[in-house]
Protein backbone atom coordinates (compact mmCIF):
# COMPACT_ATOMS: atom_id res chain seq x y z
CA UNK A 1 0.00 0.00 0.00
CA UNK A 2 1.24 3.05 -0.55
CA UNK A 3 1.41 6.51 1.47
CA UNK A 4 0.85 10.18 0.91
CA UNK A 5 4.31 10.38 -0.57
CA UNK A 6 3.93 7.77 -3.06
CA UNK A 7 6.48 5.10 -0.50
CA UNK A 8 5.05 1.49 -0.82
CA UNK A 9 4.66 0.70 2.76
CA UNK A 10 5.65 -3.23 3.23
CA UNK A 11 7.23 -3.59 6.77
CA UNK A 12 5.94 -4.05 10.22
CA UNK A 13 8.84 -3.75 13.27
CA UNK A 14 6.85 -5.14 15.90
CA UNK A 15 7.93 -4.86 19.52
CA UNK A 16 6.89 -7.79 22.01
CA UNK A 17 7.95 -6.12 25.04
CA UNK A 18 9.81 -3.07 26.93
CA UNK A 19 11.88 -5.13 28.90
CA UNK A 20 15.16 -6.20 28.63
CA UNK A 21 18.00 -7.67 30.21
CA UNK A 22 20.72 -5.53 29.52
CA UNK A 23 21.22 -1.66 29.89
CA UNK A 24 22.95 -0.18 27.07
CA UNK A 25 24.33 3.26 27.63
CA UNK A 26 22.44 5.03 24.24
CA UNK A 27 19.05 3.05 25.33
CA UNK A 28 18.37 2.22 28.60
CA UNK A 29 19.32 4.24 31.90
CA UNK A 30 20.55 1.55 34.69
CA UNK A 31 17.88 3.24 37.18
CA UNK A 32 14.64 4.81 37.19
CA UNK A 33 13.01 3.02 33.57
CA UNK A 34 9.25 2.56 34.38
CA UNK A 35 8.51 -0.50 32.28
CA UNK A 36 4.56 -0.54 31.28
CA UNK A 37 2.52 -2.92 33.35
CA UNK A 38 1.68 -6.40 31.58
CA UNK A 39 -2.16 -5.62 31.36
CA UNK A 40 -1.01 -2.73 29.52
CA UNK A 41 1.02 -4.99 26.58
CA UNK A 42 -0.27 -6.43 23.89
CA UNK A 43 -0.94 -9.93 24.08
CA UNK A 44 0.38 -12.34 21.48
CA UNK A 45 -3.03 -13.34 20.22
CA UNK A 46 -3.32 -9.54 19.53
CA UNK A 47 -0.33 -8.99 18.06
CA UNK A 48 -1.27 -11.48 15.65
CA UNK A 49 -4.58 -10.59 15.04
CA UNK A 50 -3.02 -7.09 14.10
CA UNK A 51 -0.35 -8.77 11.98
CA UNK A 52 -3.46 -10.58 9.94
CA UNK A 53 -4.94 -6.89 9.76
CA UNK A 54 -1.87 -5.88 8.72
CA UNK A 55 -1.24 -7.83 5.72
CA UNK A 56 -4.43 -7.06 4.12
CA UNK A 57 -3.03 -3.56 3.87
CA UNK A 58 0.44 -4.91 2.25
CA UNK A 59 2.67 -5.83 4.95
CA UNK A 60 4.63 -8.68 3.88
CA UNK A 61 7.88 -8.56 5.98
CA UNK A 62 7.78 -8.42 10.19
CA UNK A 63 10.77 -7.95 12.07
CA UNK A 64 10.31 -8.86 15.55
CA UNK A 65 12.15 -6.49 18.38
CA UNK A 66 11.94 -5.34 21.96
CA UNK A 67 13.22 -4.39 24.76
CA UNK A 68 14.80 -8.10 23.99
CA UNK A 69 11.89 -10.62 22.34
CA UNK A 70 13.50 -13.52 24.36
CA UNK A 71 12.84 -12.74 27.76
CA UNK A 72 9.11 -12.56 27.21
CA UNK A 73 7.69 -16.04 28.12
CA UNK A 74 5.49 -18.01 25.72
CA UNK A 75 7.43 -16.02 22.95
CA UNK A 76 8.60 -19.52 21.09
CA UNK A 77 4.87 -20.73 21.19
CA UNK A 78 4.03 -16.74 19.82
CA UNK A 79 6.80 -17.69 16.87
CA UNK A 80 5.41 -20.67 15.80
CA UNK A 81 1.90 -19.49 15.52
CA UNK A 82 3.14 -16.33 13.85
CA UNK A 83 4.83 -17.84 11.07
CA UNK A 84 1.94 -19.93 10.34
CA UNK A 85 0.29 -16.68 9.16
CA UNK A 86 -0.40 -16.53 5.44
CA UNK A 87 0.69 -13.62 3.25
CA UNK A 88 3.53 -12.95 5.18
CA UNK A 89 7.01 -13.45 2.91
CA UNK A 90 9.56 -12.65 6.14
CA UNK A 91 10.03 -12.84 9.28
CA UNK A 92 12.79 -11.73 11.27
CA UNK A 93 13.82 -11.17 14.95
CA UNK A 94 16.05 -8.45 16.29
CA UNK A 95 18.01 -9.91 19.59
CA UNK A 96 20.97 -8.90 22.22
CA UNK A 97 21.68 -12.15 21.66
CA UNK A 98 22.26 -13.01 25.43
CA UNK A 99 19.73 -15.66 25.51
CA UNK A 100 20.20 -16.95 21.67
CA UNK A 101 22.36 -20.01 22.65
CA UNK A 102 19.48 -21.55 24.29
CA UNK A 103 16.65 -20.47 22.16
CA UNK A 104 18.30 -20.43 18.95
CA UNK A 105 16.85 -24.15 17.70
CA UNK A 106 13.66 -23.56 18.38
CA UNK A 107 13.90 -19.98 16.63
CA UNK A 108 15.11 -21.79 13.82
CA UNK A 109 12.40 -24.47 13.90
CA UNK A 110 9.72 -22.29 14.20
CA UNK A 111 11.30 -21.41 10.30
CA UNK A 112 12.98 -18.32 10.87
CA UNK A 113 16.05 -18.39 9.14
CA UNK A 114 17.66 -14.89 9.43
CA UNK A 115 18.22 -13.61 12.46
CA UNK A 116 19.83 -10.16 13.81
CA UNK A 117 21.86 -9.57 16.82
CA UNK A 118 23.05 -6.49 18.39
CA UNK A 119 26.55 -6.63 19.85
CA UNK A 120 28.39 -2.99 20.21
CA UNK A 121 32.43 -4.45 21.12
CA UNK A 122 34.36 -7.36 20.83
CA UNK A 123 36.08 -7.14 23.78
CA UNK A 124 34.40 -8.48 26.80
CA UNK A 125 35.12 -5.76 29.54
CA UNK A 126 33.93 -2.68 26.87
CA UNK A 127 31.28 -4.78 26.11
CA UNK A 128 30.41 -4.54 29.98
CA UNK A 129 30.86 -1.16 29.93
CA UNK A 130 28.43 -0.52 26.71
CA UNK A 131 25.65 -2.46 28.36
CA UNK A 132 26.05 -2.70 31.78
CA UNK A 133 25.74 -6.61 31.94
CA UNK A 134 29.24 -8.99 31.65
CA UNK A 135 27.50 -11.30 28.89
CA UNK A 136 29.86 -10.77 26.10
CA UNK A 137 30.47 -14.89 26.20
CA UNK A 138 26.70 -15.39 26.03
CA UNK A 139 26.11 -13.13 22.87
CA UNK A 140 29.03 -14.41 21.32
CA UNK A 141 28.33 -18.11 21.72
CA UNK A 142 24.72 -17.22 20.81
CA UNK A 143 26.31 -16.04 17.71
CA UNK A 144 27.94 -19.10 17.00
CA UNK A 145 25.17 -21.85 17.78
CA UNK A 146 23.42 -19.43 15.06
CA UNK A 147 25.62 -20.14 12.67
CA UNK A 148 26.77 -23.78 13.42
CA UNK A 149 22.34 -24.49 13.02
CA UNK A 150 22.18 -22.43 10.08
CA UNK A 151 20.74 -19.51 10.00
CA UNK A 152 21.51 -17.53 7.10
CA UNK A 153 22.41 -14.32 7.04
CA UNK A 154 23.79 -13.33 10.65
CA UNK A 155 23.46 -9.88 11.01
CA UNK A 156 25.27 -8.20 13.75
CA UNK A 157 24.20 -4.27 14.60
CA UNK A 158 26.74 -1.99 15.90
CA UNK A 159 25.86 1.21 16.97
CA UNK A 160 29.07 3.26 16.00
CA UNK A 161 30.01 5.54 19.03
CA UNK A 162 33.01 7.76 18.93
CA UNK A 163 35.67 7.64 21.75
CA UNK A 164 33.79 4.61 22.30
CA UNK A 165 33.75 1.79 19.87
CA UNK A 166 35.16 3.18 17.22
CA UNK A 167 38.69 1.91 17.24
CA UNK A 168 37.17 -1.26 16.51
CA UNK A 169 35.42 -0.25 13.36
CA UNK A 170 37.99 -2.31 11.48
CA UNK A 171 37.75 -4.94 13.71
CA UNK A 172 34.42 -5.51 12.71
CA UNK A 173 34.24 -5.36 9.34
CA UNK A 174 37.28 -7.85 9.16
CA UNK A 175 35.01 -10.09 10.30
CA UNK A 176 32.91 -10.26 6.96
CA UNK A 177 36.53 -11.50 4.94
CA UNK A 178 36.38 -15.02 6.59
CA UNK A 179 32.78 -15.40 8.09
CA UNK A 180 29.50 -15.01 5.98
CA UNK A 181 28.53 -12.47 8.90
CA UNK A 182 26.64 -9.14 7.66
CA UNK A 183 28.11 -6.42 10.19
CA UNK A 184 25.77 -3.25 10.01
CA UNK A 185 27.20 -0.05 11.50
CA UNK A 186 24.47 2.48 12.83
CA UNK A 187 24.59 5.93 13.54
CA UNK A 188 23.88 6.83 17.33
CA UNK A 189 20.60 7.93 17.22
CA UNK A 190 18.66 11.00 19.58
CA UNK A 191 16.27 8.70 21.25
CA UNK A 192 14.93 9.24 24.82
CA UNK A 193 17.11 10.46 27.60
CA UNK A 194 20.87 9.38 27.24
CA UNK A 195 23.52 8.60 29.33
CA UNK A 196 26.27 10.01 26.51
CA UNK A 197 26.22 13.17 24.74
CA UNK A 198 25.42 13.28 21.15
CA UNK A 199 27.50 16.08 20.73
CA UNK A 200 30.51 14.25 21.22
CA UNK A 201 29.86 10.79 20.65
CA UNK A 202 28.09 11.33 16.98
CA UNK A 203 29.96 9.59 14.19
CA UNK A 204 28.52 9.46 10.25
CA UNK A 205 28.31 6.31 8.24
CA UNK A 206 30.67 8.90 5.97
CA UNK A 207 33.38 8.77 8.51
CA UNK A 208 32.73 4.91 8.93
CA UNK A 209 33.29 4.27 5.75
CA UNK A 210 36.25 5.93 5.04
CA UNK A 211 37.88 4.19 7.81
CA UNK A 212 36.92 0.72 6.19
CA UNK A 213 37.99 2.35 2.88
CA UNK A 214 42.05 2.03 4.55
CA UNK A 215 41.81 -1.44 4.25
CA UNK A 216 39.62 -2.34 1.50
CA UNK A 217 37.40 -1.35 -1.75
CA UNK A 218 33.68 -1.04 -1.12
CA UNK A 219 31.82 -3.12 -3.82
CA UNK A 220 28.12 -1.85 -3.97
CA UNK A 221 25.72 -5.01 -3.19
CA UNK A 222 21.91 -4.26 -4.74
CA UNK A 223 19.19 -4.05 -1.91
CA UNK A 224 15.93 -6.24 -2.21
CA UNK A 225 12.56 -4.93 -1.95
CA UNK A 226 12.13 -6.08 1.67
CA UNK A 227 15.43 -4.88 3.30
CA UNK A 228 15.80 -2.64 5.91
CA UNK A 229 17.48 0.94 5.31
CA UNK A 230 21.02 -0.21 5.31
CA UNK A 231 23.25 0.39 2.25
CA UNK A 232 24.44 -2.74 1.79
CA UNK A 233 28.85 -3.07 0.27
CA UNK A 234 31.03 -6.40 0.48
CA UNK A 235 34.99 -5.90 0.96
CA UNK A 236 37.03 -7.40 -1.94
CA UNK A 237 37.05 -11.01 -1.53
CA UNK A 238 34.69 -11.09 1.56
CA UNK A 239 32.32 -14.03 2.89
CA UNK A 240 29.87 -11.66 4.50
CA UNK A 241 29.43 -7.72 4.21
CA UNK A 242 29.36 -4.66 5.87
CA UNK A 243 25.93 -1.75 5.92
CA UNK A 244 25.47 1.62 6.97
CA UNK A 245 22.30 2.69 8.41
CA UNK A 246 22.64 6.35 8.55
CA UNK A 247 19.87 8.07 9.82
CA UNK A 248 21.00 11.24 10.57
CA UNK A 249 23.67 12.39 7.97
CA UNK A 250 22.27 10.48 4.94
CA UNK A 251 18.43 10.02 6.11
CA UNK A 252 16.47 7.41 3.99
CA UNK A 253 13.19 9.25 4.33
CA UNK A 254 12.24 9.03 0.65
CA UNK A 255 12.68 5.21 1.05
CA UNK A 256 11.36 4.25 4.17
CA UNK A 257 8.59 1.29 3.87
CA UNK A 258 8.38 0.90 7.85
CA UNK A 259 5.83 1.08 10.04
CA UNK A 260 6.24 0.35 13.81
CA UNK A 261 3.83 -1.13 16.19
CA UNK A 262 4.60 -0.75 19.86
CA UNK A 263 4.66 -3.04 22.87
CA UNK A 264 0.89 -1.57 24.46
CA UNK A 265 -0.03 -1.60 20.55
CA UNK A 266 0.39 2.27 19.21
CA UNK A 267 0.81 2.03 15.62
CA UNK A 268 3.79 4.46 14.57
CA UNK A 269 4.94 5.62 11.23
CA UNK A 270 8.29 7.54 11.92
CA UNK A 271 10.74 6.23 15.01
CA UNK A 272 11.63 9.72 15.19
CA UNK A 273 7.80 11.20 15.56
CA UNK A 274 5.62 10.63 18.20
CA UNK A 275 2.74 10.75 16.81
CA UNK A 276 1.06 7.31 16.96
CA UNK A 277 -2.64 5.33 16.96
CA UNK A 278 -3.73 3.61 19.49
CA UNK A 279 -5.01 -0.04 17.90
CA UNK A 280 -5.17 -1.69 21.68
CA UNK A 281 -8.05 0.49 22.91
CA UNK A 282 -10.81 -0.32 20.08
CA UNK A 283 -9.26 -3.96 20.16
CA UNK A 284 -10.14 -4.45 23.60
CA UNK A 285 -13.40 -2.56 22.79
CA UNK A 286 -14.49 -5.55 19.97
CA UNK A 287 -14.49 -3.04 17.28
CA UNK A 288 -15.01 -4.60 14.26
CA UNK A 289 -11.94 -5.34 11.98
CA UNK A 290 -13.49 -2.70 9.22
CA UNK A 291 -12.54 -0.30 11.70
CA UNK A 292 -9.08 -1.40 12.60
CA UNK A 293 -8.43 -1.75 9.23
CA UNK A 294 -9.24 2.23 8.90
CA UNK A 295 -6.97 2.66 11.72
CA UNK A 296 -4.00 0.86 9.92
CA UNK A 297 -4.91 2.61 6.39
CA UNK A 298 -4.46 5.77 8.33
CA UNK A 299 -1.15 5.00 10.16
CA UNK A 300 0.19 4.17 6.52
CA UNK A 301 -1.04 7.11 4.75
CA UNK A 302 -0.19 9.67 7.04
CA UNK A 303 3.36 8.17 7.90
CA UNK A 304 5.26 11.48 7.94
CA UNK A 305 7.19 12.56 4.53
CA UNK A 306 10.34 13.07 6.44
CA UNK A 307 11.92 12.24 10.62
CA UNK A 308 12.42 16.24 10.64
CA UNK A 309 15.80 15.81 12.37
CA UNK A 310 18.21 18.03 9.75
CA UNK A 311 15.45 20.76 9.60
CA UNK A 312 14.40 21.29 12.90
CA UNK A 313 17.64 20.78 14.62
CA UNK A 314 19.05 18.79 17.34
CA UNK A 315 15.46 17.28 18.90
CA UNK A 316 14.61 13.01 20.99
CA UNK A 317 11.75 11.07 20.93
CA UNK A 318 10.01 11.49 24.14
CA UNK A 319 9.82 7.66 24.88
CA UNK A 320 12.84 5.58 25.48
CA UNK A 321 14.11 3.16 22.94
CA UNK A 322 13.00 0.31 24.33
CA UNK A 323 8.90 1.80 24.89
CA UNK A 324 9.10 1.90 21.11
CA UNK A 325 10.79 -0.91 19.96
CA UNK A 326 14.23 -0.96 18.47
Amino acid sequence: MLDNNHRVINYLRLSVTDRCNLRCIYCMPEKGIRFMPHIEILTYEEMLHIVRLSIQKGIHKVRLTGGEPLVRKGFISFLERLCKIEGLEEITLTTNGVLLKSFAADIKNCGINRINVSLDSLRPERFFRISGRDCFKQVWEGIEEAKHIGFNPIKINVVAIKGVNDDEILDFAALTLDQPYHIRFIELMPIGDKNISMADKFISTKEIIKKIETISILQPIANNLLDGPAERFALEGAKGEVGFIGALSNHFCDKCNRLRLTPEGHLRGCLFSDQEIDLKTPLRQEKKDAYLLQLIELAIKNKPKEHGLLEYGPRKCVRQMNSIGG
